[in-house]
This record gives structure tokens, C-alpha cells and sequence, in this order.
């Protein structure tokens, strides 16, 4: 008998969708703003989340109705992972799509939903909601460390 747990047994595409939707590790990361160079397609993050984003959980306030709600918000799909260049390095979709192992605080590894804040990896207490500041402004919060967090954390 196979005891491999699903995401080192399946692909992306043959995950059921709480398999899919459990492989989210609540870092709010995709909830960050981004900005986008028109002329190079740069893509960089900011620090200001989604208005739907709560800031201590990282998880969304509204996640059923969310694209009603906020209509620019993307819904990540098997062919998302491989299209989306900003998907963070930690990002589980991205990880299990390259046929990588999940990280050590991932809440699938390690039981508990709290190790993505402790291991430093989340969102948590980095954001201004955007509601919080006018659109002209988001170029003033552009940050690096969404693209940086974990690359000293060991993979399980």
C-alpha cells in the first residue's frame, strides 16, 4: 500500500479539488498587490493586500464570492501554475507543478497552520490594505521579500 501523501502521488491536474484547494499553505503572498513594467512585463510586489485579505490569518474574508467582489482576482488553475511568473518560490502550486516536495511548515508537513507565520514565510503583519491607499500610490510599497521568503528554509 501506497502511504505517500497525495501531492508526491498525483499531479496537479489529478488532484480532487480539496486536494488542490488544501495545497494552499495560507501565506496571503498571492493577495499582495503587483505592479507590471508595460514595456518589459517586470512583474513586482507591494505591500498592500487585497481589501479581502485579513491581514493576521492570510486568508481571505470572502473566498466564495471573492471574484464577485474583487473582479481582478485570479483564480489560480493547473494552467495558472505553470503561466503565472509570480508565484512566490514557496508557493505549493509551484513547487508540486515542478515535482518539488513541500516545505518543512507547510501545514500538510507539519499538522499545524501556524508554522507558515512562525517560519516567517507569510504575509502576516506586512501589509497595508489597499482600501488604505490611493492606486497612484502603490509604487511607494513595492517590496522584495514575497520573492525572497524561504530561501534559507529547508524543503521536508
Amino acid at each position: 500500500m501506497n502511504d505517500l501523501p497525495y501531492w508526491k502521488t498525483k499531479t496537479l491536474a489529478e488532484m480532487s479539488n480539496p486536494e488542490w484547494e488544501g495545497l494552499c499553505d495560507g501565506c496571503g503572498l498571492c493577495c499582495l498587490n503587483k505592479l507590471e513594467d508595460w514595456d518589459t512585463g517586470d512583474v513586482v510586489f507591494t505591500s498592500v493586500a487585497c481589501r479581502l485579505l485579513d491581514g493576521q490569518s492570510c486568508r481571505c474574508k470572502d473566498y466564495e464570492n471573492r471574484q464577485a467582489t474583487v473582479p481582478d482576482c485570479i483564480q489560480l488553475t493547473v494552467e495558472g501554475v505553470d503561466e503565472i511568473s509570480w508565484l512566490p518560490p514557496t508557493c505549493a502550486y509551484r513547487l508540486v507543478g515542478e515535482g518539488r516536495d513541500l516545505y518543512w511548515w507547510h501545514y500538510l508537513v507539519s499538522g499545524d497552520r501556524e508554522t507558515v507565520h512562525e517560519a516567517g514565510i507569510s504575509a502576516r503583519g506586512r501589509t497595508i490594505s489597499e482600501d488604505e491607499v490611493d492606486v497612484d500610490d502603490f509604487e511607494d510599497y513595492v517590496v522584495d521579500w514575497p520573492l525572497t521568503v524561504g530561501n534559507e528554509a529547508e524543503q521536508g
